[in-house]
């Protein structure tokens, strides 16, 4: 009987994640115009900057900026390294985030944001104004860790 429990519970245990998956790591966005890195920024947050974009040099050969911010000392850094989400720590649920922000360089925007990872290969990003209702999702696809990344 003592042998029945104890296999019982292992096949319990079994039937659960030990741990969360992390989206640390290099994401295509769902444009497939630019890839985010997700890192680790400190007191359990994660962030992400751009780590690669399909045309990372504007028409006159000279690398894009962000010309579309609001502030206009800003206007004029890079895209490449720029951080475009920020803040997100953990739910009380596995792989989900929230209590973040997604800065959106077409527009000079910045939403808030919650993203869940729904495969180890698939992140789901939500901006939004207010609450998650109002907001627009979007589906981002992991790449390997040696992916080219731009010069910031």
């Amino acid at each position: 009987m003592r042998a029945f429990l104890i296999g019982f519970v292992f096949v319990l245990a079994s039937n659960f994640p030990a741990h969360a998956e992390t989206p640390v790591g290099m994401w295509l966005t769902e444009s497939g115009r630019a890839a985010v890195e997700v890192s680790d920024c400190g007191g359990g947050l994660l962030c992400g900057k751009i780590a690669w974009l399909k045309e990372a040099m504007d028409e006159t050969g000279k690398p894009r900026l962000d010309k579309n911010n609001p502030a206009a000392e800003l206007k004029s850094q890079k895209l490449c390294g720029l951080l475009m989400v920020g803040n997100f720590k953990p739910t009380s649920k596995p792989n989900e985030w929230d209590g973040g922000f997604i800065y959106n360089p077409e527009d000079g925007k910045t939403y808030s944001s919650e993203m869940e990872l729904k495969s180890p290969d698939v992140l789901g990003v939500r901006g939004y104004v207010g609450i998650p209702l109002f907001g627009k999702s979007q589906t981002w696809t992991r790449l390997p860790n040696d992916h080219p990344r731009c010069k910031p």
